[in-house]
């Protein structure tokens, strides 16, 4: 019995240092070599200073940025989750309905927005919006600037530079990383003052 327990205890601390240990010390090794960035959260830099990272998004309100999705945790990085409310529910119908008339309301060149506009994701931190997203709020955003027609066409470029492909060519959508899009806006027609 007494031996049974040796080496029980011993095939603990052995399995502990491997696993607990040196498996995740290689791990981190390997990825901080030939992923650096990901491996540190693939974060973006202005002027020598994090700004975000470019797997989460941030709240963007002024109309003089692109918006992003809807979240139903705030943006909060904590309690990130979706509603959780199904396609029945009344008060998310209600919810996409006000979403969907604060926009069209704000943008009133268009008639249809984009879907995932109107929706959460479920995490409530997507990054991305789809270029249909992207192109939806130019309109908004070149008035806000009051950028000329000339100008205008630069947005409209500056968009379409932004926009990533599916992952391996094969995985998800096209999309726009919203943050990494505000930072060329600001880089191209200048920074507003708050």
């Amino acid at each position: 019995m007494l031996q049974n327990t040796l080496t029980a205890i011993r095939t603990l601390l052995f399995l502990t240092i491997i696993t607990g240990v040196i498996y995740p010390l290689i791990v981190t090794g390997f990825s901080e070599r030939l992923f650096p960035s990901q491996a540190n959260g693939s974060l973006i830099y202005a002027n020598e200073r994090i700004i975000g990272s470019a797997l989460i998004a941030q709240k963007f309100t002024k109309d003089e940025y692109f918006w992003q999705r809807p979240s139903a945790v705030d943006y909060g990085t904590i309690p990130s989750g979706a509603s959780n409310a199904g396609p029945t529910n009344s008060a998310l119908k209600s919810k996409i309905e006000e979403r969907k008339q604060f926009l069209l309301k704000k943008h009133p060149d268009q008639t249809i927005v984009p879907p995932d506009l109107l929706f959460a994701s479920a995490s409530g931190l997507d990054p991305h919006i789809s270029p249909a997203g992207a192109f939806f709020q130019i309109q908004r955003v070149a008035t806000a600037r009051r950028l000329s027609p000339d100008q205008i066409v630069e947005l409209k470029k500056l968009v379409e530079q932004s926009i990533e492909n599916p992952s391996f060519g094969f995985i998800g959508e096209k999309r726009v990383n919203v943050l990494r899009l505000n930072l060329n806006l600001d880089s191209k027609f200048g920074k507003l003052d708050p």
